[in-house]
Formats: C-alpha cells, sequence, structure tokens
C-alpha cells in the first residue's frame, strides 16, 4: 500500500469533537490509501462550533465526522438535513457539496444493522441509559424497527422524559428490575472521562439482563462490558458501531463502496494498540 503525496487538489475530510480520539483518523486514512484515493483526514477539537463550521464551508472540506458535544448544536448551522438526522435531532456527518452542507447521521443505520446482526428478538424489554445525540440515534432506530418495550434512564428527567415520550417508551431515573437488554449510550467508562472506571449499570441490572451493549468504544472493553463477560451475559461492544457508522461516512464523503475486506483491514489498523 503506498500513500499518495498530498497536493493542492487533495481533498480534506475531518472530525470535530471535544476530546478526539485517533480511530477515526486511522480508519478513513487506511481506506483512502488502500483504495488509491486522493483524500486525507484528520481529527480536530474546538469549543466554538459555529467557527468551526464556518470554516468547513469556508475551506472547502469535503466531510466531518460530528461527535458528543456537537450533534444537536450543530444542526441549525447546516443548509439541509437528511431523513435520517431529522427523526433523531442529531448529526454525526456534515458533507459538503460545492459549500452547501448537509447533515447527516450513520450511527442510526449501524445500530439497526447490529440488532439484524446479533438477531435481538424484537419484543426484547430493554433500557437506554443517556438523552443525548448517541441516544436519540439508538432510541429512534429501535423504535423504528419495533421494538416497543423500552425506558429511557436518564439523569437529567427533563431530556430524559421527552425523548421517551416522543417514541413511546416510559421513563425511568433507575433501570427497572429485570430489564433483558441493557444499552449504555452515556460517556459513562469512555477512556479518559471523569467516569472511566465507572459501570453504566448497576451490577444487579447487569446479573438480571441475558445482552448488553455499550455504544462507548474507547476502551473497547470498558467496565460495563467486562462486568458483562464476567457474568456470562451476550455482548455488543461500541467497536461495531464505529466501523459500520465510519464506513457510511467514507461511502458519504467519496462515493466509493470499499469490500468488506477493505473495511475489515482498515477497522483492524484502527483499533489496534
Amino acid at each position: 500500500m503506498s500513500k499518495l503525496a498530498i497536493t493542492r487538489d487533495t481533498k480534506l475530510c475531518m472530525s470535530l469533537s471535544a476530546r478526539p480520539g485517533n480511530f477515526g483518523t486511522r480508519f478513513q486514512n487506511h481506506l483512502y490509501d488502500a483504495l488509491g484515493l486522493d483524500f486525507v483526514y484528520k481529527a480536530f477539537a474546538s469549543d466554538d462550533i459555529e467557527g468551526a463550521v464556518r470554516g468547513i464551508r469556508a475551506l472547502g472540506i469535503r466531510g466531518c465526522a460530528i461527535s458528543m458535544p456537537f450533534k444537536e448544536a450543530v444542526i441549525p448551522l447546516l443548509d439541509a438535513i437528511d431523513p435520517s438526522a431529522a427523526a433523531i435531532e442529531a448529526v454525526n456527518t456534515i458533507v459538503n457539496d460545492d459549500g452547501r452542507l448537509t447533515g447527516y447521521n450513520t450511527d442510526y443505520l449501524a445500530i439497526v444493522a447490529l440488532m439484524e446482526q446479533h438477531a435481538v428478538p424484537r419484543d426484547t424489554a430493554f433500557a437506554l441509559a443517556g438523552a443525548g445525540g448517541m441516544a436519540k440515534a439508538v432510541a429512534s432506530a429501535l423504535a423504528d424497527h419495533g421494538y416497543t418495550r423500552g425506558t429511557i434512564v436518564a439523569r437529567n428527567s427533563a431530556t430524559g422524559r421527552a425523548l421517551a415520550d416522543k417514541l413511546g417508551y416510559a421513563y425511568a431515573a433507575e433501570t427497572p428490575a429485570g430489564t433483558a437488554m441493557l444499552i449504555n449510550a452515556t460517556p459513562v467508562g469512555m477512556a479518559g472521562g471523569s467516569e472511566a472506571q465507572a459501570l453504566a449499570f448497576p451490577q444487579s441490572a447487569i446479573d438480571a439482563a441475558t445482552i448488553v451493549f455499550d455504544v462507548v468504544a474507547i476502551p473497547v472493553e470498558t467496565p460495563f462490558v467486562a462486568a458483562a463477560r464476567a457474568a456470562g451475559k451476550r455482548v455488543i461492544t461500541g467497536d461495531a458501531v464505529l466501523v459500520l457508522q465510519g464506513r457510511e461516512q467514507f461511502v458519504l464523503y467519496t462515493g466509493v463502496q470499499p469490500d468488506e475486506s477493505a473495511v475489515a483491514a482498515a477497522a483492524a489498523f484502527a483499533l489496534a494498540p
């Protein structure tokens, strides 16, 4: 695999996050190189979302991945919202077509694919921790695909109730007893965060569950995932979400459909220590 020289014609893609990681940069650049595409990808951190979006437009940056805490705040700054993001009211991907910025949500598509891959029955009762952008993507994907027995568990009762009411789910401040599937869509357990060593759900809830799903991808083995494995539960990890949504972003930016072997190689490279 030979790396193309960067020139004035090279297309730039980027990510924008409060705490950028390396997965997107490594994943996207590996695919660009493997497929001989004249693109380059770079992660950025900023607390000025309006200025960052102006930069995307002014500099002709082809695409931008959006992470916490900007998935909702970015919406009024864009020219158009794809249905995948409009229903969720959260954007994780911006595509720039000659100065016209459109927001998408590839997290939604990844969640649907994972539920299908793991053959999770649609009558499974679940508790979803969180009410932010990722939680909205997860909850909306589940609601749209027939998962009706859900509870939104959120510290912020206003946002938690709003999400629950919008999708026809219950709201609770604490995890309901005996819930079959637990889903963490909060930063609890994320490397570098203030709650990196915390469990996203109580141990008693983990012991009662049959399947757990942690959207946090860095690290893959969060305390929640480790506790679930130790208890013998079925586990879905956040790296699977990263790979699936990253592939969709790649397609949106480049218009190229990578084959599964190329995606697998890029994922292995991006997730390596």
